[in-house]
């Protein structure tokens, strides 16, 4: 039977992983060669470009799946949370424009709020990873491919 609470907590997972799956995965795919040029300025070669945009789809479509179906999902938030930070230092390099301080339009602020975003996003990846107890790290390590159950209804006490 699906219920309100069914409802928002898939209606929430949805809105954890919509940046990844669908809009900047297809993204990658429909301008695939934009992509590989900006992981190009990264990449040593035009093929490690190109097998990097293909583990970005990856991640961004299997473990966003799996966030959402939560099969894994654990698992699947951990190595998210991993590529939100990974991509914030990479592509969100607000201290190299060296225009932070000035009035005005400035890239490094632009930067620096993306950089931030990115990191608040893996810190609620890190929410689903980890839940909110504190035996949560040992848990995880102790079976981290394990279902977070998202969608169990537990029976209410009468």
């Amino acid at each position: 039977m699906i219920t309100l609470s069914l409802l928002i907590a898939f209606g929430l997972r949805c809105l954890l992983v919509v940046l990844f799956l669908p809009f900047s995965a297809l993204d990658k795919i429909i301008n695939f060669s934009g992509a590989v040029k900006q992981t190009g300025e990264f990449a040593p070669s035009v093929g490690i470009a190109r097998a990097l945009i293909f583990v970005g789809l990856f991640v961004e479509v299997v473990m966003s799946l799996g966030v959402i179906t939560g099969v894994a999902d654990r698992l699947a938030a951990f190595v998210l949370a991993g590529y939100c930070g990974t991509t914030a230092l990479l592509w969100k390099q607000f201290w190299k424009p060296g225009d932070f301080f000035v009035r005005g339009e400035s890239q490094a602020r632009s930067l620096f709020w993306d950089f931030l975003k990115n990191f608040s996003l893996a810190g609620d990846f890190l929410l689903v990873t980890f839940g909110t107890s504190a035996d949560a790290v040992r848990a995880f390590l102790a079976d981290p491919t394990a279902s977070s159950h998202p969608y169990r209804i537990e029976a209410s006490p009468r």
